[in-house]
């Protein structure tokens, strides 16, 4: 498959299934739109591994055959892989470090199984490698030939993103076992795993999400600090972060039943705010 074909089914995939970031591609350079397409397709496939398995054995071969095309142990034709293929393109293109896609890999891990998140410092390390090195990767694609670091602005990104997505699913989760509240904060509020296995909703629930809400909020209140001097130019891949504050307050909107579906933004909602917050003035006030 050509690479052109490819990065086009990369965008095709991101606009049936992962909106926020296709449309950030849309904002980003021409050129620069096929490898993200390419990063964000692979991030769906690896998020995606639990949803395509019946068992966590099945999803450890299939997370293991991208660890083999990332190594170059891929066996066949690896290049035409419509998600592989583009990606493999744009690691040597930009010069990006697969190891940074190993680690996300393997931090996915923890989602083929339902164990509990032990702790905050768990989580964020989760997040760290998930969404956060997504970032970072993307403005490596963005500041080509300078890799622009931003360390402190992607950690903090990523993690009040990645609260944000965990928080949008916490019904879908809960209802397979999955656990994604660190382990403290539910002993904190006195919640047990039963309660959210079975999905009863008691003030102590409402409590520790309203805690996760907060943790939220104060990671994206220091990206925001951190992305003031960011260049115009890397600020597409941010744009994300523009739609935390509007899902948290619609989940704080329906919080007597937080099993019930978040609201989502519709995409033309969506998209107008992303065009919004494109407007170099305006853009960090966007983000609130």
């Amino acid at each position: 498959m050509p690479h052109e074909t490819g990065a086009e089914f990369c965008l095709d995939v991101l606009k049936q299934a992962d909106p926020e970031r296709y449309y950030t591609c849309l904002f980003a350079p021409a050129e620069a739109r096929p490898a993200l397409a390419a990063l964000y397709a692979f991030n769906l496939e690896i998020v995606r591994t639990r949803e395509l398995v019946s068992e966590p054995m099945i999803g450890e071969i299939r997370l293991q055959w991208w660890r083999d095309v990332l190594s170059g142990k891929g066996e066949g034709d690896v290049a035409s892989h419509p998600v592989a293929g583009p990606l493999l393109k744009a690691l040597a293109d930009y010069h990006l470090p697969p190891q940074t896609l190993l680690n996300l890999i393997d931090a996915r891990v923890f989602d083929l199984y339902d164990d509990p998140m032990p702790s905050l410092n768990d989580l964020e390390a989760y997040c760290g490698e998930t969404s956060s090195a997504l970032l970072q990767l993307s403005l490596f694609i963005l500041s080509r030939g300078e890799y622009y670091s931003a360390p402190d602005l992607c950690g903090h990104a990523g993690v009040a993103l990645s609260i944000t997505a965990l928080l949008r699913a916490f019904a879908w989760h809960s209802a397979r076992g999955q656990i994604y509240i660190p382990q403290e904060i539910l002993h904190r509020h006195k919640v047990t795993i039963e309660d959210l296995r079975q999905r009863r909703s008691t003030p102590s629930i409402l409590e520790a999400l309203a805690e996760m809400r907060s943790i939220a909020r104060h990671h994206l209140n220091r990206a925001r600090e951190e992305i003031k001097p960011l260049p115009y130019g890397l600020f597409p891949i941010f744009l994300t972060l523009t739609n935390i504050e509007p899902i948290l307050r619609s989940m704080e909107k329906k919080e007597s039943d937080p099993f019930a579906t978040v609201i989502e933004p519709s995409r033309l909602c969506l998209l107008f705010r992303f065009w919004r917050a494109s407007k170099t003035k305006i853009f960090v006030k966007c983000i609130r």
